[in-house]
């Protein structure tokens, strides 16, 4: 079958915009957004458990960080901090530093901190690092 002249393009709605506001509302929070925790809860958890390596003010200088290779890190380093996801955090955290290719002698903390708790710390940890 012949056609002659042009043929209109058949109405389409424009579904890439919606498609693409629909994929940033799922999107996971970026690096420096704050954990959805309490920082409160958090700070006692981290009181408990990392104050001996990373110090009271997570410095990275509690009473055994001179004795450890390489040393704990600053967790109030506003740069490093915003470069690291929560996820990232939290896979640390609960799976320690070998389970995420650091050093392993940051501990696993899964036997001791639910995923809640692990937020809590995070949370903690974030309100650290913008100060």
């Amino acid at each position: 079958m012949k056609h002659f002249g042009t043929v209109a393009a058949s109405p389409r709605p424009r579904v890439a915009p919606l498609v693409l506001a629909a994929l940033l509302l799922a999107a996971p929070a970026s690096a420096g957004t704050p954990a959805k925790g309490d920082p409160q809860r958090g700070k006692a958890k981290y009181d408990a458990l990392c104050v001996i390596c990373h110090g009271a003010n997570a410095k990275g200088d509690g009473p055994t960080a001179r004795s450890l290779d390489p040393r704990p890190r600053d967790l109030t380093d506003a740069k490093y901090m915003a470069e690291r996801s929560d996820q990232y955090l939290r896979d640390i955290i609960l799976k320690g530093g070998g389970g995420v290719g650091k050093s392993p002698l940051m501990p696993p903390w899964n036997s001791q901190l639910n995923d809640a708790d692990a937020a809590n710390v995070i949370a903690y940890l974030r309100s650290l690092a913008k100060k």
